[in-house]
């Protein structure tokens, strides 16, 4: 065989079997994994993400960010630097690159319709960083108030660690768009919380930003107890749930698909009924169901209400009644004898999807213990116009599994984890 010939087939050879062995590398992860932690100490319930920034002068800072199903865009409570010696930024001080105003993705996230709600005024131009020039100006909702803010675009970096499903395997770091806020922007937050993370479907929020080998999907297990924290996957299973060490969530789920709104950057499904002991109301109208981390509980339109309320009432009719607490309708008695406190059992609210499947909302997400002696149905009259219809609140996601699947667009949910004897607020992340 000619010298040439040989050594260009052992070249072909030796590229063919480097290609294969980067083909068939696999990752020691499948999913980024992050805490959830439950906060009581603002106006209502909230969750937030815990996260490692990673910030100029490589400082690393944790922080908490609130989570939020529709914002388009993360943001938080940091500082804009351009060029900053070394040490140059405050110690414990968030400092991030900022986004210019002439830059593309300034006007690709600024013409994003979230930004010109008519309750907000327009940004102006007038932001600056010294050195720098104009800073890209964004607007941004507060969700526990409602009320307009602005902030500055940067360019900013998450880090997370990673999880085989079982054990805590690495690390996995993101580089998303996001802004910086003033620490003002924050009074209505709980204590410790200092950003907003976007979970939605925007090409702005954290999702979009997820890479290979993890795939665009997030799985949610709100806890029920601020003493411990739930988890929040971002990609694929297996997901396995502590002390149940071979219960992979995934075989308890099950898939709806998701409805895409033109207004609205949220998740959506399609709720047709509901049923409470083999009676149902049919939801005319606009049947897409909201979902939401931000509402502490399930909203229902008036006419609904009132009947998941006479209806819940009849078959409940021998658990002796108390005076309602705001904002529920419903509140029963707990205690029993004059003195020992009872736990209530009642049927399950079934919620009917348009595919046929049903979503089971068992005891422990339809009664909240609001005193140690009144319990009441965990549900809020929403209006008689409310829209859409029906909002799943928090409280209808604690201790249930449910993953947002923006690859297939559609969502998995199980009932409640403590059927099976096990809850969100068990994954150990410790390192191993």
């Amino acid at each position: 065989m000619p010298l040439l010939l040989h050594l260009t087939l052992m070249v072909v050879s030796f590229l063919f079997h480097e290609h294969e062995a980067i083909a068939q590398y696999i990752y020691p992860y499948t999913s980024a994994i992050v805490p959830v932690n439950k906060h009581i100490d603002a106006v209502k319930p909230l969750y937030s993400v815990g996260v490692t920034a990673s910030y100029i002068n490589s400082q690393t800072l944790k922080a908490n960010f609130l989570i939020d199903l529709d914002a388009p865009l993360n943001w938080h409570d940091c500082i804009l630097r351009w060029n900053i010696v070394p040490n140059g930024c405050p110690v414990n001080t968030p400092c991030t690159y900022p986004v210019s105003c002439d830059e593309y993705v300034c006007t690709d996230v600024r013409t994003a319709y979230t930004y010109e709600n008519p309750k907000c005024p327009p940004v102006t131009n007038d932001s600056t960083t010294p050195g720098w020039g104009c800073t890209c100006p964004v607007r941004v909702i507060d969700p526990v108030t409602g009320s307009c803010g602005q902030a500055s675009l940067d360019y900013d970096e998450f880090v997370m660690k990673t999880t085989d499903g079982r054990d805590i395997t690495a690390t996995y770091g993101v580089n998303p768009n996001a802004a910086c806020a003033p620490s003002s922007s924050f009074g209505s937050f709980p204590k410790n919380v200092t950003g907003v993370m976007a979970l939605s479907t925007s090409r702005h929020a954290l999702p979009a930003y997820l890479f290979q080998p993890i795939k665009k999907l997030l799985a949610l297990c709100l806890p029920s107890t601020v003493s411990a924290p739930g988890v929040l996957f971002f990609g694929t299973g297996p997901y396995y749930l502590p002390p149940q060490s071979d219960l992979d969530a995934t075989t308890l789920l099950s898939y709806t698909p998701l409805i895409k709104r033109q207004d609205s950057y949220g998740y959506f499904i399609g709720v047709n009924k509901i049923a409470i002991k083999k009676r149902s109301i049919e939801v005319l109208g606009d049947a897409t169901t909201k979902l939401s981390t931000i509402d502490p509980y399930s909203i229902l339109r008036t006419d609904i209400y009132t009947w998941v309320v006479r209806r819940f009432s009849m078959v409940t009719k021998r658990i002796p009644r108390a005076e309602p607490v705001e904002p529920f309708g419903l509140c029963f008695s707990t205690v029993s004898n004059g003195s020992s406190r009872v736990s209530l059992k009642v049927p399950d609210i079934e919620l009917g999807l348009r595919d046929g499947k049903k979503w089971p909302i068992s005891t422990t997400n339809s009664i909240k213990q609001v005193t140690k002696d009144v319990a009441c149905l965990a549900f809020v009259d929403g209006g008689a116009i409310a829209e859409p219809p029906v909002v799943i609140g928090a409280f209808q996601f604690e201790d249930n599994f449910v993953v947002f699947d923006l690859e297939n667009s559609s969502l998995g949910f199980s009932s409640s984890l403590l059927s099976k004897h096990v809850s969100c607020a068990n994954f150990n992340f410790t390192l191993t």
